[in-house]
């Protein structure tokens, strides 16, 4: 808009509101404002303004601020992170068909301005300058599902909103909450398919309800709103980009006590030729990845899930291919850092391996004549030149020249190489043959070189400065050293410089005094210094020696005693005896008493160890008489010397000492100008310290407590007039895990990196190379990058197989109940494998009883064999991982039972209740005689004692075996019992687990049966396949059972009783002899009877028949009568539908007229 003038009018400056700038104005006017009292806060000027009103309303709102506070609050734990730790690793996760490979090539591109056609594997990118993250795509297979689980440190589940949740997602969760919960993130896709506003709000309420009920209240749900160009919008992308790479992960339990890694490349390094005469041949496979959670060593047998376990041959830490920029300070990555690596989908540029490095070039197309920036320029000449050269690099060397004058004939490097082989190879030889420990051939060549470090004439025109000196065993001798010094010298020396000349020979030849003097002292040194423990306990110990002794041990044929003792080699025993000899011959010139004992009554010799008794001189701070005395002291300072107030002035008096006053002050200055490097003294530190230096530690002690309890919050910080909460121990839990952590990461800090990773291992965030050998063929033919390749460690205690005892619940989910001695595939740890359980229900007296089924909403006990596990370690039961969609659609849900490890034990102890039945034959009292129940009388002799019952509940005890029939035995009753009794004994005996263990080998399958793995099944499984129905068994049979009626026999009374009963209870008797009633006589009709019975007999017929008939005809008319009803109704319904249509019509004319 134009104004009257004619101009445009500009826009009024808008103060920025937020930000540094905003803040900093913020500050300063409230200093302006504050001035007069600037350090007071307005609870401080004004404190009625800020008075509690309501006691109660107060402690309710500080109850339900210390609340949130607690809810917020964690137990600190140990900050495990390296300090180049490895890529962060996100799983995208969902059903088909959500756009799972979109949303990856988005955040690629959003990160590195790169487009991945091909997303295949994990891919690796730098995201920030302290950030890198790796992407994998989990395919639908619950294989994948459980790998990615196991090993994801953020998820991004994918949810089709338009569909709604499916199975597939409610069964990741919980497969992540078997296994450690980690971090997750819902994103709703295909939004744009609703179409209705209102619709869509309500659905989006909907779904994050529903999400935050199986995640947690809160949980972060991002909506991706629709599709442009087959992208995702640019800022929705940017947004979920920054909140993955500002996350932070809680470490969690199995992996912060595991290493693992997830193969990102793959390779084959098997001999061609022995490939080709066996196709089917144990293949040597090289894989790549990132070690993380705990550093990896060798000696660890690993699980590749998928396939089972194996032994590393060969692991090796090798450049990062993918590595964090500089650490200089920067807003944002420059281009050249923003790194991409994802050899499996064929981008990543360089790759790095064991002994060579692969340049990706782009295709013909790229090479075009194009207008290049420097940079780039540059780094094509590079490449062409390195492509260009035909001679290796060793070739290369060999004919490098150097002129040390401009006149000077040219010096090639072949030329030195060949004198330097023999001594090198001399150096090798006296290596191999030596005996001593690493450290002592350290020690001797630092003491070599440090004889002739101040005027060595040997080192003036040496070519071999950086090279270690040879030992003096091998080295030559000082008449070769002379004459060469004499080929060497320069033909055109002066002659006047001859006496100087001679004096510097004669110094330069003083080495040559004292030879037998200094050989003796050598001779003895040797032979008085004592083992090196490090080496006899450890072995070699450097990596140069390590392999040395390899390559000895190769050529040598040692005999091994049970994979743990070694028999000594005949060349280790050879170099004892020719150091036997060696000593020998030397010791005929020295005075040597090595064998013989020492003379400790001699004055020299007491001299020595007189300060190893009670009664010799101790430091200061180890001297039972000094201590004594400073005791005294001390208990005499506190008493004299103790602190006082004067009443009257109000002055404090401090009664320390001078010296302990002085002593405290320095120490005191000290740890002002140390505060940094503040540290916990070491046991012998402490044991070391003298009494003033403890008396000042109490008392510095006693004010830091005086500080804490009686003076809290004095100097510390201003009172603000509010009600806190005391959480001065979780600060301190988090301080003490801080202190841990920085403590851990500084214990090998100072360490060169070779030695570190020897101590240590292979630490998180290393790109490592492991070499396996003899794994099956079928794993490298039918190896996919859409299947995730997870490689975990194993501990030691893991590698064994034996019973393991678990807490188990049916999922409620499941539709079908578990039953004793199915197979069951389980996922525990790293590993996935089928096994047969069987479970067993705790009773009080802990006696694990046998179930044939597992019980629903309520847990029980489960053992199988299997791998041992650590307890309480986490597990789902699966009875199929097949993706069949017929078996799907039965089950439904595919996750059968959760649960925990909760004992290893070698055997098992389940118990299964056997009842033994048997029926008497013949009864005496209380004494029964019982057969039926044992077949021999040594079953009646185990069984001597048991516990019997009746099933009436008369309770025996079985006593001695009968002679016949076999197996009847003799019992007591605590009353009589009858024929028709059954007599039972209630026994125990244990159940067998069976062994049976079966690793889920899916990574061998082909890629079309990948996801169909299948193990062992079920009787019911083979039967319904093969159409074989069950046999009937008649004792499982439902009969209707028949009881025959039991006939009482009658009541006898003695006379004696009858006549004392009173006569309405005595028994009636009826007469003896009762006369029986009058019999019926069979009537006999007369014919005209029959007549008229036959008449009668016909009417009725007739009768009969004519109802009949009138019945019929009266549900005819009825059932006309019905269909004339209704179609009188349907008419009269369609003339007031009519009716109806003309009375609204005419309504609606009537309102259309008065709305005109």
């Amino acid at each position: 808009m134009a104004d009257e003038s004619g101009q445009d009018k500009r826009k009024q400056h808008r103060a920025r509101q937020a930000g540094v700038k905003a803040d900093k104005k913020k500050s300063r006017a409230k200093k302006e404002a504050n001035q007069k009292e600037p350090e007071l806060t307005a609870r401080q000027r004004n404190p009625k303004a800020f008075a509690i009103n309501s006691a109660q309303r107060a402690e309710r709102n500080f109850r339900r601020k210390e609340d949130l506070t607690a809810k917020k609050q964690h137990i600190p734990l140990v900050d495990q992170t390296p300090d180049e730790p490895p890529p962060v690793l996100i799983a995208v996760v969902g059903p088909p068909k959500v756009g799972k490979t979109t949303l990856i090539r988005d955040l690629i591109k959003n990160f590195t301005r790169t487009n991945v056609t091909e997303i295949k594997g994990p891919i690796t990118i730098v995201t920030s300058k302290k950030r890198r993250i790796t992407l994998v795509e989990c395919n639908n297979d619950v294989n994948s599902m459980i790998d990615v689980a196991k090993c994801a440190d953020l998820v991004l589940l994918l949810c089709d909103a338009s569909y709604g949740f499916e199975m597939e997602i409610f069964e990741f969760l919980n497969i992540c909450q078997v296994h450690g919960m980690p971090k997750i993130m819902g994103v709703l896709t295909h939004l744009d398919m609703i179409k209705n506003p209102k619709q869509l709000r309500k659905r989006k309420k909907e779904l994050k309800h529903r999400f935050w009920t199986e995640v947690y209240d809160g949980a972060k749900l991002f909506y991706l709103s629709g599709l442009l160009h087959g992208e995702y919008l640019r800022n929705e992308v940017k947004n979920l980009g920054r909140f993955i790479s500002v996350m932070r992960y809680r470490p969690l339990q199995w992996r912060g006590a595991h290493s693992y890694l997830l193969v990102d490349r793959l390779e084959d390094v098997t001999n061609t030729d022995r490939v080709r005469r066996d196709p089917k041949c144990d293949r040597e496979v090289v894989l790549y990845g990132y070690v993380r959670g705990v550093p990896l060593k060798q000696e660890h047998m690993v699980h590749i899930a998928g396939l089972g376990d194996a032994r590393i041959d060969e692991l090796s830490a090798i450049p990062d291919p993918c590595p964090l920029p500089g650490t200089e300070k920067k807003r944002s990555l420059l281009e050249k850092e923003r790194l991409l690596y994802a050899p499996m989908s064929g981008v990543g540029g360089i790759v790095y391996d064991k002994d060579a490095v692969y340049i990706e070039l782009q295709g013909s197309h790229s090479h075009k004549d194009k207008e290049q920036s420097g940079e780039a320029a540059e780094q094509a000449e590079l490449v062409s030149k390195l492509i260009e050269k035909k001679a290796t690099l060793d070739e290369q060397m060999d004919q490098q020249e150097f002129r040390l004058f401009s006149d000077a004939k040219p010096m090639k490097s072949q030329d030195f190489k060949g004198d330097q082989e023999p001594e090198e190879d001399e150096d090798e030889e006296e290596d191999l043959s030596g005996d001593d420990s690493g450290l002592e051939e350290a020690e001797s060549e630092g003491e070599e070189q440090g004889e002739f470090d101040a005027d060595d004439w040997r080192g003036e025109n040496s070519e071999d400065d950086e090279e270690p000196e040879e030992d003096s065993d091998g080295g030559s001798s000082g008449d070769e050293e002379y004459q060469n010094l004499g080929e060497t010298a320069p033909a055109d020396s002066d002659s006047d410089s001859e006496d100087e000349e001679a004096r510097v020979l004669a110094s330069n030849m003083s080495w040559k005094t004292n030879l037998a003097e200094k050989a003796r002292d050598a001779f003895l040194q040797r032979h008085s210094e004592s083992k090196n423990l490090m080496r006899l306990v450890y072995g070699v110990y450097t990596q140069s020696e390590r392999s040395k002794q390899e390559a000895g041990e190769e050529e040598d044929s040692e005999e091994e005693l049970g994979g743990l003792f070694r028999v000594a080699a005949k060349k280790q025993s050879q170099q004892q005896k020719d150091k036997d000899i060696k000593d020998k011959d030397e010791r005929c010139f020295f005075e040597y008493h090595g064998d013989t004992t020492r003379d400790w009554l001699s004055e020299e010799n007491k001299e020595l160890i007189k300060n190893c008794f009670v009664t010799g001189k101790w430091k200061a701070s180890e001297d039972a008489e000094n201590l004594l005395k400073m005791d005294d002291m001390s208990d005499a300072d506190s008493e004299v010397y103790g602190d006082f107030e004067d009443l009257e002035t109000g002055e404090q008096v401090s009664g320390k000492p001078k010296e302990a006053a002085e002593s405290e002050g320095k120490a005191e200055d000290g740890e002002e100008d140390s505060a940094g490097a503040k540290r916990k003294l070491t046991r012998v530190e402490e044991e070391n310290l003298t009494k003033a230096e403890l008396m000042a530690k109490k008392l510095k002690l006693k004010a830091k407590f005086d500080a804490e309890y009686d003076n809290s919050g004095e100097g510390k910080e201003e009172d603000t007039g509010r009600i806190t909460g005391d959480h001065s121990f979780y600060e301190d839990l988090k301080a003490e895990a801080q202190r841990q952590s920085e403590l851990n990461k500084s214990e090998f800090a100072h360490l060169d990196n070779e030695f570190r990773i020897q101590i240590e291992g292979y630490r998180p965030g290393l790109y490592v190379r492991l070499g396996f050998k003899q794994l099956p063929a079928e794993f490298v033919e039918n190896f996919d990058a859409s299947y995730p390749v997870l490689v975990g460690a194993l501990n030691m205690t893991e590698e064994n197989v034996g019973y393991v005892n678990c807490k188990v619940k049916k999922h409620r989910w499941y539709k079908k109940i578990l039953k004793t001695g199915d197979p069951l595939i389980i996922s525990m740890g790293w590993r996935r494998f089928q096994t047969v359980a069987i479970y067993a229900k705790v009773e009080d007296n802990f006696r694990q009883r046998y179930l044939k089924y597992t019980p629903n909403h309520v847990t029980c006990s489960m053992t199988f064999w299997g791998p041992i596990t650590p307890q309480n370690t986490g597990f789902l039961a699966l009875q199929t991982v097949r993706q069949d969609q017929e078996e799907m659609r039965r089950l439904g849900f595919r996750i059968a039972a959760t649960g925990c490890v909760t004992e290893l034990d070698k055997s098992s102890q389940i118990m299964k209740k056997l009842k033994l039945v048997g029926h008497p034959f013949k009864i005496y009292k209380k004494t029964a005689f019982i057969k039926d129940m044992f077949n021999t009388s040594l079953e009646v002799a185990k069984f001597e004692g048991a516990k019997i019952k009746t099933v009436s509940g008369i309770r025996g005890q079985i006593k001695k075996a009968h002679h016949t029939p076999e197996g009847s035995y003799r019992a007591t009753f605590e009353d009589k019992i009858l024929l028709s009794d059954i007599v039972f004994c209630r026994t125990w005996f244990r159940v067998e687990v069976p062994r049976f263990y079966a690793p889920v080998t899916s990574l061998l399958l082909p890629l079309e049966q990948k996801s169909h793995w299948q193990g062992m099944k079920t009787l019911g499984q083979l039967k319904r396949e093969r159409s074989v129905q069950n046999a009937a068994e008649p004792d499982s049979m439902y009969t209707t059972i028949v009881r025959k009626e039991k006939i009482f026999r009658p009541l006898n009374i003695p006379k004696a009783l009858q006549r004392a009963l009173p006569y309405k209870d005595k028994p009636k008797f009826g007469p003896e002899n009762e006369k029986s009633g009058p019999q019926r006589v069979a009537v006999v009709n007369s014919p005209y009877e029959q007549k008229v019975a036959k008449m009668m007999k016909m009417i009725e017929t007739n009768y009969k028949d004519k109802r009949n008939r009138e019945r019929q005809d009266m549900k005819q008319r009825m059932k006309n009568y019905r269909e004339k009803k209704r179609e009188q109704l349907a008419s009269k319904e369609r003339r007031q539908k009519e009716l109806r249509k003309k009375v609204s019509r005419a309504i609606s004319k009537m309102r259309g007229k008065q709305n005109a």
